[in-house]
Formats: C-alpha cells, sequence, structure tokens
C-alpha cells in the first residue's frame, strides 16, 4: 500500500463534523418501524418550509440587520433544543414508567440514543468555546511556556533567543491553524447536532415510534409563541406573515396527527399496546 493511499484510509475512516453530527442524531435501532412515505412528507414538509423562508426573505426587507437576524435563529435553535430537552425528558420518563414491565424496562435500556444526541450539543458548544480560548491566549500562551530556555544553553544567548523565538512563533502557528480548524469543524458540527436534533426530536423514535410525533408538536407551537413575542424578522404586512408564522406548526401538528394515524392502521402501533395494557 502506497503513502498516498494510507493516508487516503486514514482520512476515510475519521467522520467529518456533519457525518459525526448526523451519525450521534439520527435514531438507529434495528427493530425501528421505518416508514418511506413519513419519511418523504417529512423531507417535503421541511423543504417547503424552507422555501417559503426564503421567499420571505428575499420579498421583504429585514427588520434588523443579517447579525441581528442570524443571532436570533440561533438563539431560537437553542430555545427549541432547551424545550426538547425538558419535554423530551419528562416524556420519555412518563413513557417508560406507564409501560407494564417488562415493557418498562426495555423502553429504558433505549434511552442511551436520545443521550448521546443530547451529548452532543455540549460537546459541541464546548469545543467551540475551548477554541475560542485558546486563540484569545487565555489558556495558552508563550508566558506560561519556558520560551527563552529552549535553545539558549545551546546556541548562546543571542543566537538561543532567535531560534526560540522563530521556534515559538512556527509552534503558535501551527497551534491556531490547528485550533482554526477544529474551531470550524465543531462550529459546524454543533450547527448540524442541533437541527438535526430537532428534527429527529433527538432520537426518541429509538426508544418508541409514537414519542417524535407527540413531541414535535410541542417544539413547533413553543417555538410560534416565541416569534410571536418578539415579532416578525421582515418587514412583511400581517395578513403575509401571519399565515407564514402559523405554517409551520399547523403543518407539522397535521403531519404528527397523520403519522399517529398512520402508525397505528399499518403497523397496529397504539398507546395502549406501546404500554402493555
Amino acid at each position: 500500500m502506497s503513502v498516498r493511499q494510507r493516508i487516503s484510509t486514514a482520512r476515510s475512516g475519521i467522520p467529518g463534523p456533519f457525518a459525526a453530527a448526523a451519525a450521534l442524531t439520527t435514531p438507529t435501532r434495528p427493530d425501528r418501524i421505518e416508514d418511506p412515505l413519513i419519511a418523504r412528507v417529512r423531507v417535503a414538509r421541511t423543504a417547503l418550509g424552507l422555501a417559503a423562508t426564503a421567499w420571505l426573505l428575499f420579498t421583504y426587507p429585514l427588520r434588523e440587520g443579517r447579525a441581528d437576524y442570524l443571532f436570533d435563529q440561533a438563539l431560537n435553535l437553542l430555545f427549541g433544543c432547551g424545550v426538547l430537552l425538558v419535554s423530551g425528558t419528562v416524556g420519555v420518563t412518563v413513557f417508560c414508567l406507564a409501560a407494564r414491565q417488562p415493557l418498562g424496562r426495555m423502553y429504558a435500556r433505549r434511552v442511551g440514543g436520545p443521550l448521546r444526541a443530547l451529548a452532543a450539543l455540549p460537546l459541541g458548544a464546548g469545543l467551540v468555546w475551548l477554541m475560542s480560548a485558546v486563540l484569545r491566549g487565555e489558556v495558552v500562551s508563550t508566558s506560561m511556556i519556558g520560551a527563552h530556555d529552549v535553545f539558549g544553553g545551546f546556541f548562546g544567548t543571542t543566537v538561543g533567543t532567535l531560534l526560540t523565538g522563530l521556534f515559538m512563533a512556527a509552534l503558535f502557528l501551527l497551534g491556531g491553524l490547528v485550533c482554526v480548524v477544529v474551531l470550524v469543524s465543531a462550529a459546524c458540527f454543533t450547527l448540524v447536532a442541533a437541527v438535526r436534533g430537532l428534527n429527529s426530536c433527538f432520537r426518541t423514535a429509538d426508544v418508541h415510534e409514537l414519542l417524535p410525533p407527540v413531541l414535535s408538536p410541542l417544539l413547533v407551537w413553543s417555538l410560534f409563541v416565541v416569534q410571536l413575542v418578539d415579532g416578525p424578522d421582515v418587514v412583511a404586512p400581517p395578513e403575509v406573515f401571519l399565515p407564514f408564522l402559523l405554517g409551520g406548526p399547523l403543518s407539522v401538528t397535521a403531519l404528527a396527527f397523520w403519522e399517529v394515524r398512520r402508525l397505528r392502521t399499518l403497523y397496529g402501533v397504539t398507546l395502549r399496546s406501546t404500554w402493555g395494557r
């Protein structure tokens, strides 16, 4: 095997930030019911929502600057993750406790997937904070390293100081580049993990297929209330903005009811059978 092939093999064994985020936030239970029509309808609804958002942004001017808009969207994303964290914890706990044994214990053993999906967010955010602190010099600096003693004992004071300066400059330049790469990767990982985590309700389908359609309406209606209180992000008339704002919660709620009905009629999945009652 050539050197180039070895490098390619090593690279292929290390997942990128997008693949890693997807792996942590995508349900993977082998016996989970996967309805292809439900998956296609979800993708279509998401695509229509993105298209409607793009149309609104291109048609009407922003109420605030682009930076403020992106900051508000990041806050909404964090708020949505917080809502799902609380509602998901309560929902999964009630779901496991309400089921008769041994079903309750079986559902409790499946919470590893949702926990890994939740852990992806603080992991990515922690890396972003750490790399930012390193780049600002708050973690490592030249004063913390005995830079003046690196080459002084070998080449004398003058030459040693020069070589030490060059060595430290190269070291910090290389370290800075590594930190920038890690920072960008961690930011992409965190963003993708948050978006995919919200779409999958943090892998609660690994516990049971009924949990995502139960939790998703609570998420979108909570975001609806927040956006309604904050006001429109664009300077659009109420007859345009309100239908746009209601489109997301209504479509997600309708999709959730349809998904529950489809699981019942095609696969015999009901809440009573799920809980063994």
